[in-house]
């Protein structure tokens, strides 16, 4: 590979959440064990050069006023999202930049409904969108995925044509590729949840944060990709910070064709006036969406493959109890450890705060709406992989 995912940074002291922070009240690792991050969703990876060199580039000028969203800016996205996505007529004035992707989300969400009107999200839940939706007086209405016979998660359709129904929903929330099951939607399944938002008359917001981070040979379809009449009932919001880790410059954009839904939502997302782009969020946008990109993402999308393939394996042969589906996209595995604490005779937070004291740093998986669920992160060294699914073995579930 020409680029590293081997090497272990040290993060501490560099203002990471990941790193300095645990997520359980009370716990502390045990001594003789170091942390490893794998909990929020950020990468234990330097990112690529030309993000780094393109923001130095910029800082070298001492002057940082106010300023207007260079060309390059929209022209990086339409190029990125016609070579990774196959997106073609793509136009400058689709683009709209956002403070983030939740912040996108809120927009939309307080454009198309009212205080105390209900929307509709899959379950599991993200539990950013948890947070967001219902701190904005919206009510939740959630259609649960379900495993097929081959432990896969599909949409259920008909409860959703239902719920929609019957609580008069006119706007729903999608999530594209799936977070926290891992789920990267076909297009079959794409364009029949389409056909229900359809009939139904819903906006439909889709999050497609994780659009570049796809597992073996899966493929992101974008919604809005799949009819034309998803194309203009759709809302899309992108970001670099899951692809390319760079949550703390903040930074995301919609992708909105329907000139409609897009003045409402710029009408909305522009009245706090906070809602402006960062000179160097814009510049680390442009580094990260040229070629050397691209290499950098397939090599990354290689490296998590191994992590996921190995960590999915290691827990089906070695923790008995202990359900899970291998993700097709994101860095994400979703376990569910119902069987393991029964059999077991111990609770969910137990069993969190157990590999938390040998320095796994996981994350509780239960606000995501299951009751024995942990969300683990797998962007890490895979070395950090190894030594994770050793410590749970030894100390947690076979101890």
């Amino acid at each position: 590979m020409k680029y590293d995912f081997t090497t272990i940074m040290d993060r501490r002291g560099k203002d990471s959440v990941a790193v300095d922070v645990i997520p359980m009240d009370g716990v502390e690792v045990k001594e003789g064990f170091s942390k490893i991050p794998m909990w929020v969703a950020d990468m234990n990876f330097a990112t690529v050069p030309t993000i780094t060199e393109a923001i130095i580039e910029r800082a070298k000028h001492p002057a940082f006023g106010y300023f207007r969203t260079p060309p390059e800016y929209y022209d990086s996205i339409i190029r990125w999202q016609k070579v990774r996505n196959g997106v073609e007529g793509l136009e400058a004035e689709h683009i709209g930049y956002e403070n983030g992707v939740l912040g996108g989300v809120i927009s939309a969400i307080q454009a198309f409904t009212a205080p105390g009107e209900p929307v509709l999200l899959h379950s599991p839940t993200y539990v950013g969108f948890t947070g967001c939706i219902e701190n904005n007086g919206r009510k939740i209405i959630h259609s649960d995925l379900v495993k097929d016979e081959n432990g896969v998660w599909r949409m259920d359709y008909e409860d959703m044509d239902t719920k929609i129904k019957k609580h008069k929903i006119h706007t729903v929330v999608f999530c594209s590729p799936h977070n926290p099951c891992g789920r990267v939607w076909e297009r079959w399944e794409l364009e029949k949840a389409m056909e229900v938002y359809a009939a139904n008359d819903c906006v439909v917001i889709s999050d497609e944060i994780w659009s570049d981070i796809i597992i073996g040979e899966k493929k992101h379809i974008p919604t809005q990709s799949v009819s034309e009449d998803a194309k203009n009932r759709t809302i899309a919001v992108y970001a670099p910070s899951k692809t390319f880790n760079l949550a703390g410059l903040v930074g995301s954009y919609h992708i909105i064709y329907s000139k409609y839904l897009r003045d409402r939502v710029m009408k909305q997302s522009g009245l706090s006036h906070y809602n402006d782009a960062n000179v160097l969020s814009v510049h680390a946008l442009i580094g990260a969406y040229k070629p050397e990109g691209e290499q950098w993402v397939d090599e990354l999308c290689e490296t998590l493959a191994g992590n996921v393939n190995y960590a999915y394996n290691y827990i089906k042969e070695h923790f008995e109890g202990v359900d899970l589906f291998k993700p097709e996209g994101t860095y994400m595995l979703y376990m569910d450890c119902e069987n393991w604490c029964k059999a077991h005779d111990k609770g969910i937070e137990e069993l969190i705060r157990a590999g938390m004291e040998v320095g796994v740093i996981w994350q509780d998986g239960r606000p995501f709406h299951r009751p024995y669920a942990i969300r683990m992160n797998l962007a890490v060294p895979h070395s950090l992989v190894i030594e994770a699914m050793d410590r749970l073995d030894k100390y947690v579930f076979n101890a």
